[in-house]
């Protein structure tokens, strides 16, 4: 099994930055897929952003593209996201996900291990 444990949430003004990261411990050479996910009050988890395991390929939601970046460094078994023009809707959990699937998916059933979240907030 992998742990995985977010960091890097806090709270911003609307047009900043923030750098999530996502340090995984434990089988981490059985699972590829790495991704981002968000809840926001009374809504449903939604993708964000998603990585494969050599990095050569990404996905993002239509509201990430163009503003995050998701990048992942194998030797240090992280995962980060850095947000840039932060709006309020952005505001959330953000979680990090780990599959074991090789390609990159948008589905959270294809992730089989789950963070406890971090929480980003930004203000208007």
């Amino acid at each position: 099994q992998v742990q995985l444990v977010e960091s890097g949430g806090g709270l911003v003004q609307a047009g900043g930055s923030l750098r999530l990261s996502c340090a995984a411990s434990g089988r981490t050479s059985d699972y590829y897929l790495m991704g981002w996910f968000r809840q926001a009050p009374g809504k449903e988890r939604e993708f964000v952003a998603a990585i494969n395991w050599n990095a050569g390929s990404t996905t993002y939601a239509d509201s990430a593209k163009g503003r995050f970046t998701i990048s992942r460094d194998n030797a240090k078994n992280t995962v980060d996201l850095q947000m840039n023009s932060l709006q309020p809707e952005d505001t959330a959990v953000y979680y990090c996900a780990a599959g074991r699937r090789y390609w990159v998916s948008r589905t959270a059933a294809n992730y089989d291990v789950w963070g406890q979240g971090t929480q980003v907030t930004v203000s208007s």
